[in-house]
């Protein structure tokens, strides 16, 4: 049997406009932000309130008042029994009390170096700006004070005591103090960034795992600050790399410099490449320059003078060094 051909009158139906089709897709808004890098910073920037506070310092307390209280039993109890044992269990408590404060020192000690650290940047700022040769000298003697203990630095403050007779102007100065005690720190300094900017964007692109990412960026980068601060003499303990931390993301926070921004529309490119190949590959690459950033504000934090013009290290230069070649598999 032949069927008929069979007609589908459209007429009453819409006819399609060009106008209302569906957009096509923005990719420039796939471009990876470094979402990794930039909830490390928002965490590590962010400041308990008054009333964490006081929880956590109560609770402390009352654990530690707990703690003692059952120590003292215990020992009280065992003295009472076996002498012997008692006084031995004693003297480990002490002993274990003596290194708690010696630690607790210690930290005291490197808090106070900090702070020299602090005091001698602000006072080569306070130099440059009244253009003070007598104030100039002084920060250099105390830069070399502060440096005689590294064996490192002794060929370059040889130099520096030899030149510095010759130089009348507090900006050249403090410039020659730069270039002959700074110049080899800077150096490592740069090094330890472009490591933990390596590591950082690796970790991102090749661990799969929730938030490894975010962990990986906090330790890389507390690791980092720590290191910058102790090429440059800020020796630090567990507090203080925290307070060093805090200090530089608090900073990156409040200036906008965790945003992807200008200097970085070079790796953006390249991540967004990347992005269309694996999203992971261009967060790590993202996250990479990020941290560079970051250990660019620790160096301008932990660094015992300004630089000089023309002098400061760019996030961009140090970017392309430590993740040139990373992804190129």
């Amino acid at each position: 049997m032949t069927r008929g051909s069979i007609l589908i009158d459209l007429e009453e139906q819409p006819a399609l406009n060009v106008q209302d089709a569906a957009p096509v897709p923005d990719f420039a808004s796939s471009v990876p932000k470094g979402q990794a890098m930039q909830l490390a910073a928002r965490m590590g920037a962010r400041k308990p309130s008054r009333l964490a506070r006081w929880f956590w310092t109560l609770l402390v307390g009352l654990v530690t008042a707990v703690v003692w209280g059952a120590a003292w039993n215990f020992v009280s109890g065992l003295l009472a029994r076996s002498p012997l044992l008692g006084w031995a269990i004693a003297g480990l408590g002490t002993a274990f009390l003596l290194v708690t404060l010696a630690m607790l020192l210690r930290e005291l000690a490197r808090f106070a170096r900090l702070r020299r650290v602090d005091q001698l940047r602000s006072m080569a700022d306070l130099a440059v700006a009244n253009r003070s040769l007598h104030a100039a000298r002084d920060v250099v003697d105390r830069l070399d004070r502060f440096y005689s203990d590294r064996s490192d630095t002794g060929w370059g403050r040889a130099r520096l005591s030899e030149r510095r007779g010759e130089v009348i102007d507090a900006d050249a100065l403090l410039e020659l103090a730069e270039v002959e005690v700074l110049a080899p720190l800077d150096q490592m300094a740069q090094r330890e960034v472009e490591a933990a900017a390596r590591q950082v964007a690796a970790v991102t692109a090749l661990v799969p795992l929730a938030m490894a990412d975010v962990v990986a960026a906090l330790v890389a980068n507390m690791r980092m600050i720590r290191r910058v601060a102790e090429i440059y003499g800020g020796r630090v303990g567990t507090l203080g790399n925290w307070r060093l931390f805090r200090a530089v993301m608090t900073h990156m926070v409040t200036t906008g410099a965790v945003a992807v921004g200008d200097d970085l529309i070079g790796t953006l490119a390249g991540g967004g490449a990347l992005a269309k190949i694996s999203r992971r590959f261009g967060e790590g690459l993202v996250n990479g320059a990020l941290t560079a950033r970051v250990g660019v504000a620790a160096m301008n934090v932990c660094r015992p003078l300004p630089y000089s013009s023309g002098r400061a290290p760019k996030a961009s230069g140090l970017v392309k060094r430590a993740l040139m070649g990373l992804f190129d598999a």
